[in-house]
């Protein structure tokens, strides 16, 4: 069974920086793409970044480029997201998700592993 598992979400003034992580267990994502996305209450899921399998590929929704970075360590099977200069619009569960092909796309739709998320609160 595959799991990811995300930790590393809290309350932050804005401005500051959180590290997001994400370890999965049950499925190495070596040649697969991983992604984060976060859903706001009251509004839709959307993307926020992407990496490829090797890490060599990576995408952004544009609110969050120059702000925003995600990795991964292929070694620990996890995967981060850097997010500094937060904003209050920041604020969101955040989900890790995992793609069983190896395309860097920002669907939820074509992710098939999630995870339970962790919350992510900017303070004004």
């Amino acid at each position: 069974q595959v799991q990811l598992v995300e930790s590393g979400g809290g309350l932050v003034q804005a401005g500051g920086s959180l590290r997001l992580s994400c370890t999965a267990s049950g499925r190495t994502f070596t040649k697969s793409a991983m992604g984060w996305f976060r859903q706001a209450p009251g509004k839709e899921r959307e993307f926020v970044a992407v990496i490829s399998g090797n890490g060599g590929t990576t995408a952004y929704t544009d609110s969050v480029k120059g702000r925003f970075t995600i990795s991964k360590n292929n070694a620990k099977n996890t995967a981060y997201l850097q997010m500094n200069s937060l904003k209050p619009e920041d604020t969101a569960l955040y989900f890790c998700a995992g793609r069983m092909g190896f395309a860097t796309l920002t669907s939820a739709n074509d992710y098939a592993y999630w995870g339970q998320g962790t919350q992510v609160t900017v303070s004004s």
